[in-house]
């Protein structure tokens, strides 16, 4: 079964790896929304996976480095693409031990990346 939680955070940054007339060059925000899975199986005396609130306690100190912050400016985010963005989330969150089956970051609405166990 997979237990998931959606959030959203606002960051501004720049990609400057992309050539000098691209718009993303440029400083520029975004409202990311992401949701964070684990997959596992039910408990059968607690009667669930894991407690949502469990995702939150290790998501919510992730997202204070992140949230209404520069991220070009947070340590190993010099290059902020979405990619790299979901791979330093998966990475500060399995430090706290929560083991993650799946992160979906948008970038907008329309456009983001997945990435899974």
């Amino acid at each position: 079964m997979v237990v998931f939680v959606e959030d959203s955070f606002d960051s501004a940054h720049q990609l400057p790896n992309v050539p000098e007339d691209h718009k993303c060059r440029r400083l520029h925000g975004h409202t990311y929304r992401i949701r964070i899975e684990v997959e596992g199986e039910v408990d059968p005396q607690m009667g669930w996976v894991i407690d949502y609130s469990e995702i939150k306690r290790v998501w919510d100190p992730v997202k204070a480095e992140l949230d209404h912050h520069e991220l070009n400016a947070v340590p190993g985010l010099q290059n902020p693409t979405c990619e790299h963005l979901a791979r330093w989330i998966w990475h500060r969150m399995t430090l706290q031990g929560l083991v993650l089956s799946r992160i979906e970051l948008r970038e907008t609405v329309n456009c983001g990346v997945v990435l899974s166990r």
